[in-house]
């Protein structure tokens, strides 16, 4: 139960991720009505670039998001286009479960996602931090 407007106190740092799903899992899950989380738990399933301090970097309200897959942009948006901002989600989040040290919440996702394959370089973007490129194997 962390208000809002003390949200960012609980925030350590900021750092690029990639949270993928499979799609064929959780479609599968899905028509055999049973919960679709095997669709997001599978191994690296929740990419994540390094961690860099909110006191280096500051909080983040806004600033261009972008992905690339081989050299084209699939995804495209500016941080202040998000639903909820940071506090807004760290405070709904603690409604609902109890956050601790080392959690992190992945936010962020523009629109426009859509599926990789083996072999796809992927490019991500921030305005603020260092980019993160990985390649699906």
């Amino acid at each position: 139960n962390i208000p809002a407007d003390k949200a960012l106190e609980h925030v350590y740092g900021y750092a690029l991720g990639l949270d993928m799903t499979r799609r064929d899992l959780q479609n599968g899950m899905a028509a055999e009505k049973k919960p679709w989380e095997i669709g997001k738990s599978f191994d690296h399933a929740a990419v994540l670039g390094p961690i860099h301090p909110a006191d280096k970097t500051g909080h983040f309200t806004q600033g261009a998001i972008s992905l690339a897959v081989n050299g084209t942009v699939r995804q495209s948006s500016d941080l202040k286009n998000m639903i909820w901002s940071v506090a807004e989600q760290i405070a709904k989040l603690s409604e609902a479960f109890e956050l601790k040290a080392g959690d992190i919440i992945y936010s962020g996702t523009p629109e426009n996602v859509g599926p990789v394959v083996k072999g796809d370089v992927l490019l991500c973007k921030l305005e603020g931090l260092p980019d993160m490129s990985i390649k699906i194997v």
